[in-house]
Protein backbone atom coordinates (compact mmCIF):
# COMPACT_ATOMS: atom_id res chain seq x y z
CA UNK A 1 0.00 0.00 0.00
CA UNK A 2 2.60 2.47 0.89
CA UNK A 3 3.99 1.64 -2.68
CA UNK A 4 1.20 2.38 -4.42
CA UNK A 5 0.88 5.79 -1.98
CA UNK A 6 4.24 6.52 -3.03
CA UNK A 7 3.33 6.35 -6.56
CA UNK A 8 0.73 8.43 -6.71
CA UNK A 9 1.94 10.95 -4.46
CA UNK A 10 4.92 11.57 -7.01
CA UNK A 11 2.34 11.28 -9.84
CA UNK A 12 0.86 14.08 -8.48
CA UNK A 13 4.34 16.44 -7.82
CA UNK A 14 5.23 15.48 -11.41
CA UNK A 15 1.58 16.97 -12.69
CA UNK A 16 2.55 20.53 -10.62
CA UNK A 17 6.03 20.89 -11.79
CA UNK A 18 4.97 19.98 -15.57
CA UNK A 19 2.06 22.19 -14.98
CA UNK A 20 4.17 25.02 -13.07
CA UNK A 21 6.48 25.63 -16.19
CA UNK A 22 3.54 27.56 -17.51
CA UNK A 23 2.17 29.30 -14.46
CA UNK A 24 2.98 32.76 -13.78
CA UNK A 25 1.94 35.79 -11.15
CA UNK A 26 -0.39 38.39 -12.22
CA UNK A 27 -0.43 41.34 -10.38
CA UNK A 28 -3.11 43.32 -11.56
CA UNK A 29 -5.26 44.55 -8.22
CA UNK A 30 -4.53 46.60 -5.38
CA UNK A 31 -4.72 43.21 -3.36
CA UNK A 32 -3.17 40.26 -3.37
CA UNK A 33 -1.98 38.85 -7.00
CA UNK A 34 -3.54 36.23 -8.57
CA UNK A 35 -2.68 33.40 -11.01
CA UNK A 36 -2.06 33.23 -15.25
CA UNK A 37 -1.62 30.46 -17.72
CA UNK A 38 0.63 31.16 -20.59
CA UNK A 39 -0.93 30.93 -23.51
CA UNK A 40 2.28 31.13 -26.12
CA UNK A 41 5.57 31.74 -25.95
CA UNK A 42 5.63 35.25 -27.02
CA UNK A 43 4.31 36.54 -23.82
CA UNK A 44 0.08 35.77 -24.54
CA UNK A 45 -0.87 35.12 -21.20
CA UNK A 46 -4.79 34.00 -20.13
CA UNK A 47 -6.21 35.00 -16.40
CA UNK A 48 -9.78 35.69 -14.63
CA UNK A 49 -10.88 39.00 -15.91
CA UNK A 50 -12.34 39.70 -12.39
CA UNK A 51 -8.79 40.21 -11.07
CA UNK A 52 -7.79 42.48 -13.84
CA UNK A 53 -8.92 45.97 -11.51
CA UNK A 54 -7.42 47.90 -14.19
CA UNK A 55 -5.79 48.09 -18.04
CA UNK A 56 -2.15 49.12 -16.86
CA UNK A 57 0.33 48.64 -14.48
CA UNK A 58 0.04 44.78 -14.84
CA UNK A 59 3.14 42.89 -14.02
CA UNK A 60 3.53 39.60 -14.54
CA UNK A 61 5.48 36.92 -12.47
CA UNK A 62 7.20 34.83 -14.56
CA UNK A 63 8.47 31.11 -13.58
CA UNK A 64 12.26 32.04 -13.40
CA UNK A 65 11.26 34.85 -10.62
CA UNK A 66 11.16 37.44 -13.12
CA UNK A 67 9.00 39.98 -12.94
CA UNK A 68 7.73 41.55 -16.32
CA UNK A 69 5.48 44.33 -17.44
CA UNK A 70 1.94 43.21 -19.73
CA UNK A 71 -0.82 45.40 -21.45
CA UNK A 72 -4.32 43.62 -21.36
CA UNK A 73 -5.19 42.81 -24.98
CA UNK A 74 -9.26 41.79 -24.12
CA UNK A 75 -11.53 40.46 -21.48
CA UNK A 76 -14.58 38.60 -21.29
CA UNK A 77 -17.00 38.65 -18.34
CA UNK A 78 -19.30 36.13 -19.73
CA UNK A 79 -16.46 33.75 -19.38
CA UNK A 80 -14.29 35.53 -16.71
CA UNK A 81 -11.58 35.87 -19.11
CA UNK A 82 -9.10 37.92 -19.43
CA UNK A 83 -6.06 38.28 -22.16
CA UNK A 84 -2.62 40.11 -21.29
CA UNK A 85 -0.14 40.70 -23.37
CA UNK A 86 3.98 40.48 -21.65
CA UNK A 87 6.91 41.91 -22.97
CA UNK A 88 8.40 38.79 -22.87
CA UNK A 89 9.20 35.62 -24.94
CA UNK A 90 10.34 32.17 -24.73
CA UNK A 91 7.42 31.13 -22.47
CA UNK A 92 6.14 27.43 -21.74
CA UNK A 93 2.67 26.55 -22.77
CA UNK A 94 1.28 23.85 -21.22
CA UNK A 95 -0.31 21.07 -23.64
CA UNK A 96 -4.20 21.18 -23.04
CA UNK A 97 -7.02 18.46 -22.23
CA UNK A 98 -9.62 18.00 -24.30
CA UNK A 99 -13.73 18.27 -22.93
CA UNK A 100 -14.29 14.82 -23.78
CA UNK A 101 -10.56 13.61 -21.91
CA UNK A 102 -12.03 15.03 -18.52
CA UNK A 103 -14.56 12.76 -16.54
CA UNK A 104 -16.83 13.11 -13.45
CA UNK A 105 -14.46 11.66 -10.91
CA UNK A 106 -10.82 12.20 -12.19
CA UNK A 107 -8.57 13.35 -9.54
CA UNK A 108 -7.63 16.92 -10.54
CA UNK A 109 -5.08 19.54 -8.82
CA UNK A 110 -5.34 23.43 -8.50
CA UNK A 111 -2.48 25.27 -9.12
CA UNK A 112 -1.51 28.92 -8.01
CA UNK A 113 1.06 31.14 -8.47
CA UNK A 114 -0.58 34.26 -5.97
CA UNK A 115 3.38 34.44 -4.20
CA UNK A 116 5.99 33.43 -6.19
CA UNK A 117 5.88 29.67 -5.85
CA UNK A 118 3.48 27.09 -6.90
CA UNK A 119 0.80 26.41 -4.70
CA UNK A 120 -1.56 23.23 -5.01
CA UNK A 121 -4.99 21.78 -3.93
CA UNK A 122 -6.34 17.90 -5.29
CA UNK A 123 -9.40 17.39 -5.62
CA UNK A 124 -12.06 15.36 -7.95
CA UNK A 125 -14.11 16.47 -10.86
CA UNK A 126 -17.38 16.43 -9.52
CA UNK A 127 -19.99 17.51 -12.31
CA UNK A 128 -19.38 18.59 -16.07
CA UNK A 129 -21.80 21.32 -18.16
CA UNK A 130 -21.67 21.92 -21.82
CA UNK A 131 -23.75 24.57 -23.79
CA UNK A 132 -22.45 23.22 -27.87
CA UNK A 133 -24.33 26.19 -29.35
CA UNK A 134 -22.54 28.47 -27.42
CA UNK A 135 -19.28 26.93 -26.86
CA UNK A 136 -19.72 27.20 -22.92
CA UNK A 137 -17.94 24.11 -21.46
CA UNK A 138 -16.87 23.78 -17.83
CA UNK A 139 -16.04 21.51 -14.69
CA UNK A 140 -16.79 21.41 -11.59
CA UNK A 141 -14.67 20.41 -8.72
CA UNK A 142 -14.71 19.67 -5.05
CA UNK A 143 -11.12 21.56 -5.07
CA UNK A 144 -10.48 24.15 -2.19
CA UNK A 145 -9.49 27.52 -4.64
CA UNK A 146 -7.13 29.35 -1.94
CA UNK A 147 -6.92 33.25 -2.31
CA UNK A 148 -5.11 33.96 -5.24
CA UNK A 149 -6.07 30.87 -7.51
CA UNK A 150 -8.29 32.50 -10.00
CA UNK A 151 -6.95 32.29 -13.33
CA UNK A 152 -4.71 29.54 -12.24
CA UNK A 153 -4.74 25.93 -14.28
CA UNK A 154 -7.05 22.86 -13.19
CA UNK A 155 -4.81 20.14 -14.03
CA UNK A 156 -4.70 16.68 -14.72
CA UNK A 157 -2.78 13.52 -13.71
CA UNK A 158 -0.35 13.70 -16.24
CA UNK A 159 0.13 17.59 -16.20
CA UNK A 160 -2.45 18.41 -18.79
CA UNK A 161 -4.15 21.70 -18.39
CA UNK A 162 -8.17 21.07 -18.01
CA UNK A 163 -8.64 24.62 -17.94
CA UNK A 164 -8.38 27.71 -16.12
CA UNK A 165 -9.87 28.32 -12.36
CA UNK A 166 -12.43 31.11 -11.55
CA UNK A 167 -14.14 31.74 -8.25
CA UNK A 168 -16.53 34.39 -9.44
CA UNK A 169 -18.58 32.78 -12.06
CA UNK A 170 -20.84 30.62 -9.21
CA UNK A 171 -20.59 31.51 -5.90
CA UNK A 172 -19.16 28.75 -3.45
CA UNK A 173 -18.19 26.83 -5.94
CA UNK A 174 -15.03 25.78 -7.67
CA UNK A 175 -15.74 26.32 -11.50
CA UNK A 176 -13.18 25.34 -14.21
CA UNK A 177 -13.07 26.74 -18.17
CA UNK A 178 -12.82 24.30 -19.85
CA UNK A 179 -9.99 24.36 -22.66
CA UNK A 180 -12.44 24.68 -25.92
CA UNK A 181 -14.27 27.65 -24.24
CA UNK A 182 -10.57 29.29 -23.09
CA UNK A 183 -9.45 28.58 -27.03
CA UNK A 184 -12.80 29.95 -28.55
CA UNK A 185 -12.53 32.89 -26.44
CA UNK A 186 -8.67 33.85 -26.41
CA UNK A 187 -8.87 33.66 -30.49
CA UNK A 188 -11.52 36.30 -30.70
CA UNK A 189 -9.87 38.47 -28.00
CA UNK A 190 -6.35 37.88 -29.31
CA UNK A 191 -7.97 39.31 -33.01
CA UNK A 192 -10.60 41.55 -32.25
CA UNK A 193 -9.46 42.87 -28.30
CA UNK A 194 -13.43 41.91 -27.56
CA UNK A 195 -15.91 39.07 -27.75
CA UNK A 196 -17.92 39.58 -31.27
CA UNK A 197 -21.47 38.74 -30.53
CA UNK A 198 -24.89 38.30 -33.00
CA UNK A 199 -27.28 41.60 -32.47
CA UNK A 200 -31.19 41.45 -33.78
CA UNK A 201 -32.02 44.13 -31.82
CA UNK A 202 -35.59 43.10 -30.13
CA UNK A 203 -37.19 43.14 -27.06
CA UNK A 204 -39.11 40.04 -26.11
CA UNK A 205 -41.01 38.17 -23.92
CA UNK A 206 -42.18 33.96 -23.93
CA UNK A 207 -45.79 34.42 -24.97
CA UNK A 208 -48.27 31.14 -25.88
CA UNK A 209 -48.81 30.70 -29.57
CA UNK A 210 -52.02 30.32 -31.50
CA UNK A 211 -53.44 26.60 -31.57
CA UNK A 212 -52.82 26.23 -35.42
CA UNK A 213 -49.58 27.78 -35.32
CA UNK A 214 -48.42 25.95 -32.26
CA UNK A 215 -50.03 22.53 -33.97
CA UNK A 216 -47.86 23.12 -37.17
CA UNK A 217 -44.50 24.11 -35.43
CA UNK A 218 -45.11 21.54 -32.40
CA UNK A 219 -44.31 24.28 -30.51
CA UNK A 220 -46.15 25.77 -27.61
CA UNK A 221 -44.71 29.36 -26.92
CA UNK A 222 -42.27 32.11 -28.74
CA UNK A 223 -41.25 35.10 -28.38
CA UNK A 224 -43.01 37.90 -28.11
CA UNK A 225 -41.04 41.15 -29.92
CA UNK A 226 -42.66 44.18 -27.48
CA UNK A 227 -39.68 46.72 -28.54
CA UNK A 228 -37.21 46.66 -31.80
CA UNK A 229 -34.66 49.02 -31.72
CA UNK A 230 -34.20 51.73 -34.34
CA UNK A 231 -31.64 50.90 -36.89
CA UNK A 232 -31.05 47.21 -35.60
CA UNK A 233 -31.09 44.46 -38.43
CA UNK A 234 -34.61 43.64 -36.71
CA UNK A 235 -35.81 46.81 -37.99
CA UNK A 236 -34.10 46.50 -41.33
CA UNK A 237 -35.77 43.37 -42.05
CA UNK A 238 -39.33 44.28 -41.35
CA UNK A 239 -39.80 42.45 -37.95
CA UNK A 240 -42.46 44.40 -36.01
CA UNK A 241 -44.11 44.83 -32.47
CA UNK A 242 -46.45 42.23 -32.16
CA UNK A 243 -44.31 39.15 -34.06
CA UNK A 244 -43.78 36.16 -32.27
CA UNK A 245 -40.41 34.43 -32.92
CA UNK A 246 -40.25 30.43 -33.03
CA UNK A 247 -36.95 30.10 -34.23
CA UNK A 248 -33.57 31.65 -35.77
CA UNK A 249 -31.82 29.35 -38.76
CA UNK A 250 -32.04 26.24 -37.64
CA UNK A 251 -32.54 27.07 -33.17
CA UNK A 252 -35.69 27.23 -31.65
CA UNK A 253 -36.57 30.34 -29.98
CA UNK A 254 -39.36 30.38 -26.72
CA UNK A 255 -37.49 33.21 -24.93
CA UNK A 256 -34.40 35.44 -24.33
CA UNK A 257 -31.86 32.61 -23.61
CA UNK A 258 -33.23 30.43 -26.59
CA UNK A 259 -32.48 33.82 -28.88
CA UNK A 260 -28.89 34.49 -27.65
CA UNK A 261 -27.99 31.38 -27.91
CA UNK A 262 -29.29 31.27 -31.63
CA UNK A 263 -27.40 34.61 -31.93
CA UNK A 264 -24.28 33.00 -30.33
CA UNK A 265 -23.81 30.17 -33.11
CA UNK A 266 -24.89 32.36 -35.85
CA UNK A 267 -21.57 33.90 -37.75
CA UNK A 268 -21.92 37.73 -37.90
CA UNK A 269 -23.27 39.55 -41.14
CA UNK A 270 -24.88 36.32 -42.14
CA UNK A 271 -28.09 36.04 -43.63
CA UNK A 272 -30.80 33.64 -41.72
CA UNK A 273 -34.20 32.56 -41.95
CA UNK A 274 -35.97 34.03 -38.74
CA UNK A 275 -39.54 31.91 -38.79
CA UNK A 276 -42.18 34.32 -37.27
CA UNK A 277 -46.17 34.18 -36.36
CA UNK A 278 -47.71 36.83 -37.52
CA UNK A 279 -51.42 37.76 -38.18
CA UNK A 280 -52.11 33.60 -37.02
CA UNK A 281 -49.51 33.04 -39.86
CA UNK A 282 -46.38 31.41 -39.90
CA UNK A 283 -43.53 32.97 -42.61
CA UNK A 284 -40.21 33.39 -43.25
CA UNK A 285 -38.30 36.71 -42.78
CA UNK A 286 -34.25 36.89 -44.07
CA UNK A 287 -32.20 38.96 -41.54
CA UNK A 288 -28.71 40.21 -41.76
CA UNK A 289 -27.29 39.38 -38.47
CA UNK A 290 -25.09 42.39 -36.57
CA UNK A 291 -22.57 42.77 -34.53
CA UNK A 292 -23.27 44.06 -30.90
CA UNK A 293 -21.64 46.97 -29.62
Amino acid sequence: MSDILKTLSDAMAGAVETAGASVVRVAARRRMSATGIVWSADGVIITAHHVVESDDKIRVGLPNGEMVTATLVGRDPNTDIAVLRAETSGLTAPQWAEANEVKVGHLVLAVGRPEGDLQATLGVVSALSHNEAENKYFAQTDVVMYPGFSGGPLVNASGQVIGMNSSALMRGVSLTVQASTVRYVVESLVKHGRMRRGYLGVGIQPARLPAAAAEALSQNTGALVVSVESGSPAEKSGIFLGDTIVSLGSHRVEDMEGLLTALGSTGIGSIVAVKIVRGGQVQDIPVTIGERS
